[in-house]
């Protein structure tokens, strides 16, 4: 029973989406009063930004817990020319980068309130499991 109810649990997951577009996350940040993280990564090149995909941002803790309490915003800037991002896109990553990471660090995860104010930032691959990223981020919930 215990197993067909994980099984079943698992079909109706919340999937997480990652958004691309900052002034999109920040309208939805404001009519749902949810926090935004950005995370900017080098998604091809990046051997830190792929680690803190797969170790913390895809795990299942911290999926659970963006899917009802975060808007996701990816800032890619990948090197490799088959993961090449349009024109648009790289537009809107580096007008992001320039509001909220102007050194240009890879990995960098900003966590943000709703009007946009910084409220937390990780430089680099943060240093501990999911469960603990996602215990920092609730408790800077309002």
């Amino acid at each position: 029973m215990k197993l067909l109810f994980v099984a079943l649990f698992g079909l109706f997951a919340v999937p997480i989406f990652w958004m691309g577009n900052f002034s999109e996350a920040q309208k939805q940040a404001k009519a749902t009063h949810k926090q935004i993280l950005i995370n900017f990564s080098g998604s091809d090149w990046c051997g830190p930004c792929i680690r803190l995909r797969k170790e913390i941002l895809e795990s299942e803790s911290f999926e659970q817990y963006a899917a009802t309490n975060l808007l996701l915003v990816r800032a890619d800037f990948p090197r490799q020319k088959k993961n090449q991002l349009s024109k648009e896109q790289i537009k809107l990553n580096e007008s992001l980068a320039e509001l909220y990471n102007k050194d240009g660090k890879f990995p960098y995860t900003v966590l943000l309130d709703e009007n946009g104010k910084v409220l937390k930032s990780w430089d680099g691959f943060p240093n501990e499991s999911a469960q603990a990223f996602v215990s920092e981020i609730d408790k800077l919930k309002k």
